[in-house]
């Protein structure tokens, strides 16, 4: 029994996975123009928590997880390999991912001294005290790693999974992980990936363009972060937005542009909550220069909208970022006025990654970002559409799940509610003193639009 990092966390055993299928041949994918942007952000650490009945033989489970993980990496087995560079290829920035027989997926077993409900609370939580729940890829760029972590009196189970994503972006992985569990509950298989990286193509060349600036090949490595380096006040909380109050918010926006001789706004659910959460933000942060430019960033997938479109359950990297740009103090203006603003810049950023010419301005996406990231920007990780809360292995569904990686990466992430009434949930990480300057932006904002 190994003491971990945190002394809370005992180390039961440390092995790897591999695909049941022995016999797969190795398998080269080159990475895409829509892959190599990632080589150099941390990767995705989600953490599922699951509530067990005292009857339920942990050892058992987390046997049937290992088994059934085996036979799910034997359909993605391009998730056991590694990012190396390409051997032989004319230029030096040519990268892919790279499997062969032996590779597999390491897989740590522990236990760790903290009850199930001080973890799955929304109300704001240590992320030091997650952190040790999630695991660091192993060295030498592999793209995934799992933690099954018993939690205090056998009355939970953490499933902690991190991922690469030059390896594959959450539409991917989502689509692995209920392979997984899927394999592991026994019930219906989802279709199987597709594994070509040949679909994307590339005639304007922007593999090369995005490459620029990027860190010499022996400088990028895929791990992330000690626990130790954690801040203590780091927090990280949840916020619902019920489906009534997305209602609300799209008909505020809809009285406001009549009222403006506009026509009625076409608000999603999902640009109503980053509107909210966007204006929310700006007014709990203290921002000397009110008049800069503030950024929010969030992916749009483009599966469907390539010519031709790739499948649906195409295995890889297939997101372009749409950057919504307004000033700080239009956005952080209380009432009707920050939402509207920040709506209409949301609204603008979509239509621009998506209408009839974006795809003419893909070129620059990577200079935007890294703009918008020099300024300041509010990222997205995940989204609704991907049902996290259903991910059922044959021990029940998540009473919880957070992506813990926004603590290092300026992001919050966004889920469907686990009530399934149609809300969204989203989690936000900062430390202790703007937490608590969130928490009271969020609650007028509710009272605000509780009295439209």
């Amino acid at each position: 029994m190994v003491m971990g990092a945190d002394s809370n966390l005992r180390v039961l055993d440390a092995g790897v996975v591999r695909p049941s299928n022995l016999h797969l041949p190795p398998r080269s994918l080159p990475l895409t123009f829509f892959d190599v942007k990632w080589l150099r952000p941390p990767p995705v650490q989600r953490l599922y928590l699951y509530r067990l009945h005292h009857h339920q033989d942990t050892t058992h489970l987390i046997s049937d997880l290992k088994v059934s993980l085996s036979k799910a990496l034997t359909l993605f087995y391009p998730l056991a390999g590694h990012v190396r560079l390409t051997p032989g290829a004319p230029n030096s920035n040519r990268y892919e991912l790279f499997y062969q027989p032996g590779d597999g997926v390491s897989f740590t077993v522990a236990e760790y001294d903290t009850d199930i409900d001080d973890l799955a609370q929304d109300d704001p939580v240590q992320v030091a005290k997650l952190a040790p729940l999630v695991p660091p890829l192993p060295k030498g760029r592999a793209v995934l790693a799992v933690q099954a972590t018993v939690l205090s009196g056998g009355q939970g189970l953490a499933l902690g999974v991190t991922v690469h994503h030059t390896a594959c972006d959450g539409a991917s992985s989502t689509h692995f992980m209920d392979t997984w569990a899927a394999a592991c509950a026994g019930a219906d298989m989802p279709p199987t990936p597709v594994i070509d990286r040949t679909l994307i193509a590339d005639p304007r060349g922007l593999y090369d363009i995005y490459c620029k600036g990027l860190p010499s090949d022996d400088e990028i490595e895929f791990m992330s972060s000690s626990v130790s380096s954690i801040p203590d006040d780091q927090l990280l909380a949840t916020f619902t937005l019920p489906q009534e109050l997305l209602h609300g918010v799209k008909n505020m926006l809809a009285d406001e542009a009549a009222k403006q001789g506009a026509p009625s706004p076409r608000c999603s659910s999902l640009l109503a909550a980053f509107s909210l959460m966007w204006s929310c933000y700006c007014r709990a942060k203290e921002e000397q220069n009110q008049t800069k430019t503030t950024y929010f960033l969030f992916s749009v997938d483009h599966r469907a909208r390539l010519k031709p479109p790739v499948p649906d359950r195409y295995l890889g990297n297939c997101l372009g970022p749409a950057i919504a740009a307004a000033r700080h103090d239009e956005i952080a203006a209380t009432g009707k006025g920050g939402l509207l603003v920040a709506f209409m810049a949301l609204s603008d950023a979509l239509q621009e990654e998506v209408g009839e010419s974006s795809q003419d301005r893909w070129d620059g996406c990577v200079e935007r970002v890294k703009e918008a990231v020099k300024s300041g920007v509010l990222s997205v990780a995940d989204s609704p559409r991907f049902r996290v809360y259903n991910l059922d292995f044959g021990f029940g569904k998540p009473v919880k799940v957070d992506v813990v990686s926004v603590a290092k990466t300026s992001a919050i992430s966004v889920e469907e509610a686990r009530n399934h009434g149609g809300g969204i949930e989203v989690g936000i990480s900062l430390p202790t003193s703007s937490m608590e300057s969130f928490q009271r932006c969020f609650a007028d904002a509710m009272q605000e639009l509780a009295g439209l």
